[in-house]
């Protein structure tokens, strides 16, 4: 029997980062349906939250799991099943993610640190915007942007 515990923080946005979750119940019904499709998947979900243009989990790669495998399943079902249940309320605003994701592993001794981050996301983003948290991001983990 293998074990694996492998913690990854992946933080992805809404096409054009167009703020298509405009209210908290549009918000929760999405993330409840992430961690449903996920569990499904046999993908552990250990935290889910985001806000009008994002989503963050905190995911535990299984032994055969990538991250863009799982990146894949959650974008792409979550994007079907939105635009097939017209969670929007809004049947010609056709619902994409964007292709492009942000994903850093968690060290078990900041698990909780960023279990509090991805719940609180509803009051950082009373402070912060989603395009000055993704700066920090890219600043702090040492990511470069592709200009083209």
């Amino acid at each position: 029997m293998s074990y694996v515990k492998l913690y990854v923080h992946l933080v992805w946005n809404t096409k054009n980062r167009h703020p298509y979750f405009s209210t908290l119940e549009v918000r929760q019904k999405v993330w409840q349906h992430i961690r449903q499709n996920a569990k499904e998947k046999e993908i552990f979900i250990d935290r889910i939250n985001g806000h009008k243009e994002h989503c963050h989990c905190l995911i535990s790669l299984g032994k055969n799991q990538t991250i863009q495998q799982i990146a894949q399943l959650l974008k792409g079902e979550s994007s079907h099943w939105i635009n097939k249940e017209n969670i929007l309320g809004n049947e010609r605003l056709k619902f994409k993610w964007q292709e492009e994701y942000f994903a850093v592993s968690v060290s078990e001794s900041v698990v909780e640190k960023v279990r509090k981050y991805i719940e609180n996301q509803e009051a950082h983003h009373q402070k912060k915007t989603y395009q000055q948290e993704y700066n920090e991001f890219i600043k702090k983990f040492g990511f470069e942007r592709l200009e083209g």
